[in-house]
């Protein structure tokens, strides 16, 4: 897609389709001497007979009048103007893009960016335009026989005001464009089978991105290589799978100071959860390609900053396993050593999620990191408590806690902080080993991440559950590519 800048006090130049808002009852939301008279009578009597009302997301396309500049006018709705804020404009923005992309149209001149938002400004509106419009031009067709047919839509001008800051809304251009990118990569990750998208494929695309990319160096361990490092939690996982585990690390560096401390991401890759001996019922059990979710939006977001060439240093962690039933599978009540030296009583294989990520979080320490985040699809306990709304966070550093709450505010990419509270560790006890990897039925997604914090309390951490969030079910079934627009605005807020 090609994005090009358009200052100035007309909207009548020449392309295939101008979009344009409709408030409801109140008509159209452009100035009317930045239109040519034939399209704000057409607009007009439409607006007149009722065709569109203004309800938000409302969308409706019609051919331009002979004469005019324009082929095509599609216009939204905009809704209740004294209603309207960030979360009706990415609904408006989701339905234009998916509008547009239904069209014929090849370029379109878009004129939403300057709508009245409270505490945003048209770099924020842009960046969350741009990144809809990428995300509405996916299609997943990989294991398809017959491939989608590509939206004909490949330009678009975002018309902005005379006097707006050119450099600002570039960058902002430049942020949607990497964001959707690295979405679009998470969600075809996730969206692949187990039997494509296993252990070594991960790796695979790991490497890839390194090729692609000279600040970016990847490295992955094979099952000998953690045996060394004595990842006896983590290998405990895919034992009675044929495909092996890795653990994959990618290092970006663009940081102008060669030893500058890495910020962290740590990604759960199970691209297969059976539940292992503690098997899963069936209904549903296809969706458990999805549970590699956290390691395929760590590598949408390291695809992102990339594109993005942030000066700071990066360090990914994925934890790729498959979990799987088998006369090597570990059993409930096995015990095992991790890499940090704790014992784990395995209570329920289906727990395999902080097996892996206990040592990679313990692998994490060796960079000496500023912050560490993990993103896991790890409890069903946080898809009963949050539904698709909101990822679950906990942490133990309440300032990076609250930047992360604020920021996923900003990109609409919410969390909402749970309590770590000492109280909840005694559920993790065990009369057997150091710790149980599951606490009863009871606050499920919390004492997960109290039995990973026993893993973090050498940097500052926080944890997203996006069990609920990752992915959609039923008609709508396929992966989100959600954390990556909360992890990459993180990450260009960070310094050196």
């Amino acid at each position: 897609m090609k994005y090009q800048l358009l200052a100035s006090k007309t909207l009548d130049k020449k392309t295939d389709c101008l979009v344009l808002g409709v408030w409801d009852r109140t008509g159209l939301d452009a100035p009317l001497e930045m239109l040519s008279a034939l399209v704000v009578q057409q607009c007009t009597d439409i607006i007149k007979k009722g065709d569109i009302k203004g309800k938000a997301g409302e969308t409706l396309l019609v051919h331009a009048p002979a004469n005019a500049a324009t082929s095509r006018i599609l216009l939204v709705g905009l809704g209740d103007k004294n209603k309207f804020d960030a979360k009706v404009y990415r609904k408006i923005v989701r339905a234009t893009a998916q509008a547009l992309n239904k069209t014929p149209a090849k370029t379109a001149l878009v004129s939403l960016v300057q709508l009245p938002i409270s505490n945003r400004d048209s770099a924020w509106a842009t960046t969350q335009l741009v990144t809809e419009i990428g995300n509405a031009q996916y299609r997943y067709d990989q294991t398809k026989s017959t491939k989608a047919e590509k939206p004909a839509l490949s330009s678009i001008v975002i018309a902005a005001a005379a006097d707006t800051n050119r450099k600002a809304m570039n960058a902002a251009i430049t942020a949607g464009e990497a964001i959707s990118l690295g979405m679009s990569v998470a969600r075809e990750l996730g969206n692949l089978p187990g039997n494509i998208c296993t252990p070594s494929y991960l790796a695979e695309r790991a490497i890839d991105l390194g090729k692609r990319n000279k600040a970016v160096k990847t490295k992955v361990l094979s099952e000998k290589q953690m045996e060394n490092l004595k990842m006896g939690s983590l290998l405990s996982v895919g034992r009675g799978s044929k495909e092996e585990s890795r653990l994959i690390v990618i290092e970006y560096k663009g940081s102008r100071k060669a030893h500058a401390a890495p910020y962290c991401l740590v990604g759960k890759g199970i691209t297969f959860d059976t539940g292992g001996i503690s098997i899963k019922p069936g209904a549903g059990m296809d969706e458990m390609k999805f549970d590699m979710c956290g390691a395929a939006s760590v590598m949408g977001t390291m695809t992102a900053i990339a594109k993005l060439g942030l000066p700071i240093n990066v360090t990914a962690v994925i934890a790729a396993a498959e979990n799987m039933p088998g006369s090597q599978a570990t059993k409930p009540g096995d015990i095992v050593t991790s890499m940090s030296g704790k014992t784990i009583e395995i209570l329920n294989t289906d727990a395999e999620g902080r097996l892996v990520l206990c040592d990679a979080l313990t692998y994490a320490e060796r960079f000496k990191p500023r912050t560490v985040i993990d993103i896991a699809t790890l409890t069903g306990a946080a898809v009963a408590t949050f539904g698709d709304v909101n990822t679950a966070m906990l942490s133990n550093n309440e300032a990076l806690a609250q930047e992360l709450f604020a920021l996923g505010q900003d990109t609409l990419d919410t969390v909402w902080q749970l309590p770590l509270d000492d109280e909840y560790q005694s559920l993790l006890d065990s009369n057997f080993a150091d710790i149980a990897n599951i606490g009863g039925p009871r606050a499920g997604t919390i004492t997960a991440a109290c039995f990973l914090s026993r893993f973090t309390q050498k940097f500052q951490w926080a944890h997203l559950d996006i069990a609920g969030t990752a992915w959609l079910g039923g008609g709508q079934k396929g992966a989100t590519g959600r954390p990556v627009p909360l992890l990459v605005e993180y990450l260009r807020k960070q310094k050196d």
